[in-house]
């Protein structure tokens, strides 16, 4: 088999519009049914939405408090058109950090988990950001983890990262599998 992968120079929010067509594609050469993005504010859930209309999509936003206060970051006018779109909408503790980064950053150290996000990190952000988005909406029950899905992350805002995988439960993290880079930033 051969497989293109696309570079980016720098990651992003310039690269989302090239995401999303390299996504678009590869989801019709696969077939794929489920998408997940990661999209704290929803724009980029949105966009993704306004192009794929023929597959599952969950837009993963950030858990309430993330930024601080009970705030969860998902803008009113592009929650209401996801929900117009039947994007479902999932905000909820990160897989790759969730208590682990509060003892952490009480009682100083690392946590393994901080330790298996740091090792994705050596990828980019984003390959760190799509395995956990997708951790956290098959914990949710929002996509499946007997079939691949497209995972979508993205470093700061927007979208520069896109990977096929199979999900895997938080229970067994180590099931899960990066079978594809779609696309990435070069770090």
């Amino acid at each position: 088999m051969k497989k293109t992968i696309h570079y980016f120079e720098n990651p992003g929010i310039e690269n989302t519009d090239k995401v999303i067509e390299l996504v678009k594609a590869r989801k019709d050469e696969l077939g794929i049914k489920n998408i997940v993005i990661a999209s704290a504010s929803g724009k980029s859930g949105v966009k993704l939405a306004e192009k794929i209309s023929d597959a599952h999509i969950v837009d993963v936003t950030h858990h309430a408090g993330f930024r601080g206060g009970d705030k969860i970051e998902i803008e009113a006018e592009y929650r209401e058109e996801l929900e117009e779109r039947g994007v479902e909408i999932y905000a909820g503790s990160h897989s790759l950090s969730g208590v682990g980064r509060g003892i952490s950053n009480k009682f100083g150290g690392v946590t393994p988990v901080e330790i298996v996000a740091e090792t994705l990190r050596l990828f980019s952000q984003g390959i760190k950001v799509c395995v956990e988005v997708s951790i956290m909406a098959a914990d949710a029950g929002l996509i499946p983890t007997d079939s691949e899905v497209i995972a979508i992350g993205g470093t700061g805002t927007g979208v520069d990262t896109a990977v096929v995988l199979k999900p895997a439960h938080m229970s067994n993290f180590f099931n899960l599998r990066i079978h594809e880079i779609i696309a990435m930033p070069r770090p």
